[in-house]
């Protein structure tokens, strides 16, 4: 997995949650780049509890994990219909950018 950077401030956004370090598989980074989005939209949506593509039952397991401590997790389609996952672990030390196939 490779670290991400961001030339765009947290501070411009009101998260919901700490996210940690930032990490991408080569895959997400791929589809990210190949659907010419940045990944900073779609990290902007996931800090500010936007879930994207969840059950209404996977959402409400995120609010339960905002002020239990839970993993956090995001699903949003990409351009070309590819699914982009993005977790927070639990221990809000790390969010990774994933693609389905490679969890």
């Amino acid at each position: 997995m490779s670290a991400v950077r961001s030339s765009v401030r947290l501070a411009e956004v009101t998260a919901r949650f700490e996210p940690g370090r930032f990490v991408s598989t080569s895959g997400a980074l791929d589809a990210l780049k190949r659907n010419k989005v940045e990944l900073w939209a779609y990290l902007k949506r996931h800090l500010t509890g936007d879930w994207g593509e969840l059950c209404e039952e996977d959402r409400a397991e995120n609010e339960r994990a905002l002020s239990e401590g839970y993993r956090l997790m995001s699903v949003y389609t990409l351009p070309d219909s590819e699914k982009l996952w993005i977790i927070t672990e639990a221990d809000r030390s790390v969010t990774t950018f994933l693609l389905p196939e490679e969890y």
